[in-house]
């Protein structure tokens, strides 16, 4: 556990990150350039050696505020660190300044793991891998040629035969990294093999919901950025409207009222999303003793949290636009990009599934089942 002094500490050195991040966030953007620069600061920072579950998670959002991308990067770095010690392996992920990704899409089987000597060897090809072309060290998940389960791993990201495609063009999250990698023959250490999946293991299915916590929490921090934004820009450029007889918009009732729906919106869905991370932490903490029960009221907490942070984040990003006026659609302003990102990583996997899978465990008793979404 990291003491309030020492979580303290960090949370300033997230703002002071954070306040950096936003000082060319917009030209960055309209760039969409490996996030190269954005990951060494991030080195430089400290953060990426962050052990505590709490802090790690308060230090995502303060610097997703600022930026999404780089928000995304590092909630994902942390997760990849994390989900190696589902497996029982200690000493894997050692290296203060090592940035780590994931490829592991589990809807795109196109990873084949075949037996040689001294370890294995992966082929295929990823679509997505966040972050992955800019990483040291990758989380790998493939599926054996010889008996068909899947298997997880890591590896160096500059080995041999590991390619990236550099294919990613999406409206949001345009520095996130999140193009396809290839692996043509890319040997495997038999050491660096952290285990094969078992379906019927709480403690291992884990690491899906570790995925969707950071998703919520990515959502909760664009709904926040967008918020602190256009707070600035309503402050000191937003005229009042003529017929409001008030002399500033800051005085206006309805955008005073906009404002506190939005921002009550926003704080309820961070106070979710951590009660949600609370619950991880614990289950990931009971080890091998955590019981399917426990797993599934964990999946249940963590999905609710998802469906109310997608609605905050695409209405609060959507809705700033009323609070700052025609002018701030001028493409030099860049709020669009807090609705593009949030449009975009929303769409990560249907949320409709995760409100049923919330309700189906209220009504019934329902588990989620344990696949690479739930």
């Amino acid at each position: 556990m990291t003491s309030t002094d020492g979580r303290q500490k960090w949370l300033t050195v997230a703002e002071e990150l954070a306040t950096a991040l936003r000082v060319d966030a917009a030209e960055r953007d309209r760039r969409g350039a490996e996030p190269v620069a954005e990951v060494d600061a991030l080195r430089r920072s400290g953060v990426l050696a962050i052990g505590d579950w709490a802090t790690q998670q308060a230090v995502t959002r303060v610097v997703g505020a600022a930026d999404a991308n780089v928000g995304h990067l590092l909630g994902y770095h942390y997760l990849q660190v994390w989900r190696t010690g589902l497996f029982g392996r200690d000493g894997v992920t050692s290296g203060a300044e090592t940035f780590w990704a994931g490829v592991s899409n589990p809807l795109d089987a196109a990873l084949e793991l075949r037996p040689v000597d001294g370890g294995y060897e992966v082929t295929g090809r990823k679509t997505f891998a966040t972050g992955a072309s800019v990483a040291d060290r990758l989380v790998v998940s493939a599926t054996r040629t010889d008996t068909g389960d899947k298997v997880t791993f890591v590896l160096d990201a500059k080995a041999d035969g590991i390619t990236y495609a550099g294919d990613w063009d999406n409206i949001g999250q345009r520095l996130t990294a999140s193009g396809g990698v290839v692996f043509d023959r890319v040997h495997v250490p038999a050491d660096q093999v952290l285990g094969a999946h078992d379906e019927t293991n709480p403690r291992l299915s884990l690491a899906a919901l570790g995925f969707q916590l950071v998703l919520a929490q990515l959502y909760v921090a664009m709904a926040e950025g967008a918020l602190a934004e256009a707070a600035r820009y309503t402050r000191t450029t937003t005229r009042p409207w003529f017929l409001s007889g008030v002399d500033s918009a800051t005085a206006d009732p309805y955008v005073l009222a906009t404002y506190g729906e939005l921002v009550a919106d926003a704080q309820a869905a961070g106070l979710l999303a951590d009660h949600a991370s609370e619950r991880l932490r614990h289950a990931s903490e009971r080890g091998a003793d955590l019981t399917a029960d426990e797993r599934a009221d964990t999946a249940a907490a963590i999905s609710s949290a998802k469906v109310v942070a997608t609605k905050v984040a695409n209405q609060t990003t959507s809705r700033v636009f009323e609070l700052c006026g025609a002018r701030a659609t001028a493409a030099g302003y860049a709020f669009d990009r807090f609705w593009r990102n949030a449009r975009t990583l929303t769409l990560h996997d249907p949320v409709a599934y995760k409100a049923r899978e919330v309700g189906a465990h209220f009504l019934t008793g329902e588990h989620a089942p344990f696949t690479g979404y739930s």
